[in-house]
């Protein structure tokens, strides 16, 4: 089979032919459309903290792809050498999900492995409670929109939408976001944060590193009762891998600071959301915008620039096929 391969940590893959593995006990399913985000981006580097820097590999997660009886599924891949970016891929049959006739395989690829990170942290972690109020720190990108609209969708009665980008501020806002302040990188950012979003009960914080720093402090300190809950949920950490924080802080007030993601949760249970996901999506209560490009054009895209907000998507020749065979 052709896929995309990487030969090297930090070098882009070329789609080129790759030696496809016995599949055991797992699946083979035919690719149809997956989609590159950091995390995919992380891994093939070798930078993620999951990343067993074993090349080459073929990048990719998840996708959306065709078993041999016809039937469409969303997919994990069963292995971490041989990712979903390529022409085949394995996957585990506890880890598919078969998809609705309505939704297309770009959206759900573009869509699941960001939004399972808010909807697990908001009912695996946090736990969030109908009516609670939510601050997404880092709501302009992807995952950031996915999780405002997802907040919304399980019951959030506030949420507060945090980013740099002011034209993708105003998208969120158009999403469901209650309210969007603009970060500066400047000093005065945590005051303004705090102005908006002190008394709500869960941070989904999608930055961690010095927008944290300088936010949690002045958020904290502002709370009107020191003894209520802030349950703070690190999800990413675009802006960096550590804060500074300080003791009384913890002391202080009422401060739960907790992880999700791999590890944290395990893939069973991250998995498991999936089929909530996808209705939501068929449902039309999520947005998310695919920007669609050719599996064998993958070296070409790697590293292109997207609006924030957007995500590109490899479409296989196979999934083009079958789109143009039912057009005609």
């Amino acid at each position: 089979m052709k896929a995309a391969v990487v030969r090297d940590a930090g070098q882009i893959p070329g789609f080129e032919p790759f030696a496809f593995p016995a599949p055991g006990e797992a699946s083979v399913v035919t690719v149809l459309a997956t989609a590159l985000s950091p995390r995919v981006r992380s891994g093939a580097s070798g930078q993620h903290y999951t990343s067993r820097k074993v090349f080459p590999l073929v990048p990719g997660l998840d996708g959306v792809g065709q078993l041999s009886d016809g039937r469409r599924v969303y997919f994990l891949a069963a292995n971490d050498t041989v990712g979903t970016m390529a022409e085949q891929a394995l996957a585990d049959p506890q880890l598919s999900l078969d998809l609705p006739p309505n939704v297309s395989a770009s959206v759900v690829a573009a869509a699941m492995i960001p939004a399972l990170s808010s909807w697990v942290a908001l009912t695996r972690r946090a736990e969030l409670q109908r009516g609670e109020s939510v601050c997404v720190l880092g709501a302009t990108g992807t995952a950031g929109q996915l999780a405002v609209q997802i907040a919304k969708h399980l019951g959030a009665g506030r949420v507060v939408a945090v980013g740099r980008d002011g034209d993708a501020l105003r998208r969120v806002s158009e999403l469901g976001a209650d309210s969007a302040i603009r970060l500066t990188g400047g000093p005065a950012d945590g005051a303004t944060v705090a102005a908006l979003a002190s008394e709500v009960d869960i941070v989904l914080d999608y930055l961690w590193g010095t927008v944290t720093t300088a936010v949690m402090p002045a958020l904290c300190s502002r709370r009107e009762a020191e003894t209520r809950l802030l349950q703070w949920v690190l999800i990413g950490s675009a802006a960096g891998d550590a804060i500074a924080l300080s003791s009384v802080l913890l002391r202080k007030r009422n401060l739960r600071i907790l992880g999700s993601g791999q590890g944290a949760i395990s893939t069973a249970d991250m998995f498991a959301a999936s089929a909530d996901v996808v209705a939501a999506i068929a449902d039309g209560k999520l947005q998310v915008r695919a920007r669609e490009v050719p599996l064998e054009d993958v070296a070409r895209y790697w590293s292109a620039p997207l609006p924030s907000g957007e995500r590109w998507v490899f479409v296989t020749e196979q999934e083009r096929a079958a789109r143009a065979a039912g057009a005609a």
